[in-house]
């Protein structure tokens, strides 16, 4: 487009109709030589200050000039220290006379993190976001040797107990179911069943009477629970169940899966997958869990060391897989363990003298308290379902 050379260059059949750019106006020669940029021009009217800005040369573009402070006076930018000279905005806060205070005084909402992140989770505290699990994706981006792992699990999982079975249709409880059975209300295949223990394939027809039975969609909660309620889905004498506390988490049956003691805080999962239930529940999958314990009085070296070795209880030996001091104190104390005896993280301590006070179980199969209120629950991710179902 530079070159001179190009006005008498002959035409070519894909040319255009030659443009004028310019018009009538004469067209300026490239100058190298030229002032830098903006130097050899006048200054726009709107540069405020300069003293060639009030006779600028017209251009064609340029409209009407305005003016900005004719009549008035221009205030300066800084004020005088006082700001009762322009109205005071809803914003505004009003000045502390306390010049000592700092931002590091600033009062903090513990639950900041947790309440930007609950907002956000699908998996809140709502029986309208009960989630859909989709494991099938999952499985097929799995690594082939992890696929087989998972088909092998399933196969494994594939059959159920009857009892179990009429429970998860949300019909009644397994202790009912057995009554069903043995009272020989129900049919698998239309045939009539009172056999106990008896195992159903998934492609068994179930019938209770004239109805037909369907497993409920699987529900998965973890809960963080409180101190004072009893790890059961009902209690005769009417004391506070971990039912109370998740009752808005949909219309399913759901049980507890393992227990925590009336006094014992912190994590418990409920479900409607007994096979999943029964995997972390059984002693042969040695699912581990994480206690915080505060004792009546510091745990002493000699006896540190003789939980990490093992001890001799009334039911038999007992080791833990880990044991730590989390205060220097020695008044708290992490403690690792996969057993699931009864009361077994207070009956350690006592077997040497030492009062639990307070219990909190942190862990529980891999999940955590994070983002998890004491008092509230949350339904599993899918990500998380995969791992307690597949590679636990």
């Amino acid at each position: 487009g530079g070159d001179s050379n190009s006005e008498s260059r002959p035409r070519r059949e894909f040319d255009g109709p030659k443009r004028e750019f310019s018009g009538n106006r004469e067209r300026k020669p490239f100058n190298p030589e030229r002032k830098p940029y903006a130097g050899d021009r006048p200054n726009r009217a709107f540069q405020v200050g300069d003293s060639n800005s009030e006779n600028p040369t017209p251009r064609a573009f340029d409209g009407p000039k305005r003016e900005f402070s004719e009549d008035r006076e221009r205030k300066s930018f800084q004020t005088d220290g006082s700001e009762t000279e322009r109205p005071k905005r809803v914003f505004d806060r009003e000045k502390s006379d306390d010049s000592s205070k700092d931002f590091r005084e600033a009062p903090t909402s513990k639950f900041s993190k947790r309440d930007t992140f609950k907002s956000r989770n699908r998996y809140e505290e709502s029986p309208a976001h009960t989630p859909q699990y989709k494991l099938d994706r999952f499985k097929e981006k799995a690594p082939a040797k992890i696929q087989r792992k998972i088909r092998e699990a399933e196969s494994k999982s594939d059959m159920v107990r009857l009892n179990r079975y009429i429970a998860n249709a949300g019909i009644c409880s397994r202790r009912d179911a057995d009554k069903l059975i043995e009272a020989g209300e129900i049919k698998v295949n239309n045939k009539v069943i009172t056999e106990m223990g008896y195992q159903v394939a998934p492609t068994d027809i179930v019938k209770y009477g004239n109805r037909k039975l369907n497993r409920e969609k699987p529900v998965y909660v973890l809960l963080n629970k409180p101190k004072d309620f009893l790890t059961t889905t009902e209690d005769p004498n009417d004391r506070k169940t971990v039912m109370e506390l998740v009752k808005n988490a949909g219309d399913a049956r759901i049980y507890p899966v393992g227990r925590l003691d009336r006094n014992t805080t912190g994590l418990i999962l409920l479900s409607n997958d007994g096979e999943l239930a029964d995997r972390l529940t059984h002693p042969s999958h040695e699912i581990e869990k994480i206690y915080q314990a505060e004792l009546d009085k510091p745990l002493t070296d000699d006896d540190f060391e003789k939980i990490k070795a093992g001890l001799t209880l009334e039911d038999g030996e007992i080791k833990v897989d880990d044991l730590a001091k989390v205060t220097p104190d020695g008044y708290v104390i992490g403690v690792k363990i996969h057993s699931g005896k009864n009361r077994i993280v207070r009956r350690i301590f006592e077997h040497l003298g030492y009062e639990v006070t307070k219990l909190d179980r942190t862990t529980f199969a891999g999940l955590t308290k994070k983002d998890l209120p004491r008092g509230h629950w949350r339904y599993l991710t899918e990500r998380e379902l995969v791992k307690l179902k597949y590679f636990l």
